[in-house]
Parts: C-alpha cells; sequence; structure tokens
C-alpha cells in the first residue's frame, strides 16, 4: 500500500516548520518542502504536487497567489485561497464576521485622511488605527487624541497605497491580555493568554510579551469555531479579547504561528495539524 504524500510550502523554515516536519517524521508520513523562493507555476499546468498541501508561506500576497494556482490544477491546500484573503485582510475580516454574527471591535474604514478623522470624531478617543494588511503588530498605533491622530495619519500618506485605507477600532477596556485560540477543523485544541509587555498596548509575545495555558470555557469554544467557519474552515489562530460585554472576536490568523502556544499548552498541535491534512486526503 502506498503511503499518502503530503506538501508544505513556506518562506523559511522556522521553529513552527520544524515541528510539523517533526510530527510528519515521527508518524512516518511523508511530507515534501517547498522553498516559495524556488516556485513558478504555469497557469495551465498539470500537478505534480501532493493532493493536499499544507500552505506556510508568511506572506500575503505570494500565500494568495500560491494558493490560487495550485487550487486551479485540483490541489486542497489548507487554508484556502478564499479563508487567505479574508484573513488576511483586516477590513474583510471584519465584514465576513459581522456577517456571521460574531461580536467584533466598532470599526470605521476610511479612505483619506479627512474621512478618517470624521470617523474617529464619531468612533471616539482613544482609538487604535491598523494597517488593512500587516502582521506582528506592526504599524498598529494608538490614537489618544486629535492631535496624535492628524500625525500619524498625515505619516501614512507617505507610505503604499494599501496603507492609505484607514482601518480604525474602538480601544477595548479589557484587561492587560487577549486569548489566542487555536482551532483546526471543527475542534477547538488549545488556548493562551497573551499578556502585554511593560508599557505596550499590544499583546504581541514576539514583541516582548508572555504567555499563559487559557482554560476552553464553552463560550470561548462555541465563539472560536463560529469564528473559523465563517472564514471558511481549517487551522487558524483565533484571536479574542475579554470586553465588559464579554469575548469579542478582533483578528483570524491564517497561517498561524503556534509554537508558543505548544509551549505552555503542551497540546501538539503538529500532530493534530498532520493529523487534519490525512483527514482531507480521504475526501
Amino acid at each position: 500500500m502506498n503511503k499518502a504524500k503530503l506538501g508544505m510550502i513556506c518562506d523559511h523554515i522556522r521553529l513552527d516548520e520544524k515541528l510539523i516536519i517533526e510530527a510528519a517524521r515521527k508518524m512516518d508520513i511523508p511530507l515534501n518542502i517547498y522553498n516559495a523562493d524556488d516556485l513558478f507555476l504555469g497557469i495551465d499546468e498539470e500537478s505534480t504536487f501532493e493532493p493536499v498541501i499544507l500552505q506556510r508561506s508568511i506572506s500575503y500576497f505570494r500565500n494568495l497567489h500560491i494558493t490560487a494556482l495550485l487550487e486551479k490544477m485540483g490541489i486542497q491546500v489548507v487554508n484556502s485561497f478564499h479563508s487567505a484573503l479574508i484573513c488576511g485582510n483586516k477590513a474583510l475580516s471584519s465584514l465576513t464576521l459581522s456577517k456571521a454574527g460574531v461580536p467584533t471591535p466598532k470599526t470605521f474604514i476610511a479612505f483619506s485622511k479627512e474621512g478618517a478623522l470624521k470617523a474617529l470624531e464619531k468612533l471616539g478617543y482613544p482609538a487604535v488605527l491598523k494597517p488593512v494588511v500587516g502582521s506582528w503588530g506592526r504599524l498598529i498605533a494608538l490614537l489618544k487624541d486629535s492631535e496624535s491622530a492628524k500625525a500619524i495619519l498625515e505619516s501614512r500618506e507617505y507610505m503604499f497605497p494599501i496603507y492609505q485605507i484607514y482601518y480604525l477600532q474602538e480601544m477595548i477596556k479589557k484587561p492587560d491580555r487577549d486569548i489566542r485560540c487555536f482551532v483546526i477543523g471543527d475542534q477547538v485544541v488549545a488556548a493562551i493568554y497573551r499578556y502585554s509587555p511593560p508599557g505596550e498596548f499590544k499583546t504581541n509575545v514576539y514583541i516582548g510579551g508572555t504567555a499563559e495555558e487559557c482554560k476552553i470555557t464553552p463560550e470561548l469554544e462555541e465563539l472560536s469555531l463560529k469564528a473559523a467557519k465563517a472564514v471558511g474552515g481549517g487551522i487558524f489562530g483565533v484571536d479574542l479579547m475579554e470586553s465588559p460585554e464579554g469575548l469579542i472576536v478582533h483578528e483570524v490568523n491564517y497561517a498561524t504561528e503556534f509554537k508558543k502556544t505548544v509551549e505552555v499548552s503542551k497540546v501538539d498541535i503538529p500532530k493534530l495539524i498532520i493529523g487534519y491534512l490525512l483527514e482531507k486526503l480521504k475526501r
């Protein structure tokens, strides 16, 4: 009997990808690794790839284009083009989650500095400005008042046009932490609290924040699964905040880093990922 074969595409083999490779080795599952830098794909070519590919490219635009080409070949890509398109764009994510009835922060989207300032008058200060495409907390700015908002918005006018889509959110009154919930298929497998580093309002552990295990409550499970389903289903890191009104979802990540979650929760996420991909082979 031939062994099931899987593929994985990545830009760099980080610890996360090393853990996936090691999990496949321990399970005796062949896993071919493709460096996105080396790929060139013809639009009308037949597939020479495995029937199921794990997409781990961290570049939003590279991820989208590679996934679209692979899906044209009939390959099942995890996560799909649709999911990556939605999750990688904060404006599309907010729209999609709102349509699905998932509670999210109050959000305005403006298309000029003047429009953004008018939106902020309605939204109120403090508020948060985020790039519609971006990761690791880069270019996220806290707007404390109209003067700071004018200065920060003006600086964005000299950047690429995508940074002139002004994505503005209310500042949620929450503890100095958020929740990262890891969803694989129809299961919530692990969750962690992510604490802000001293003097910082962002909770990303890769800028100095800390993490601890979070108990998966029925509310957390239900909301995380609802968010993951809304963006297409697959493997996601759902980020939530504890607001005075309850849990709200502020982001769904489609090529999620999980090494900190594994370290804190002790859940073997890489093994579960390989298991999920094997299930895809049966469909």
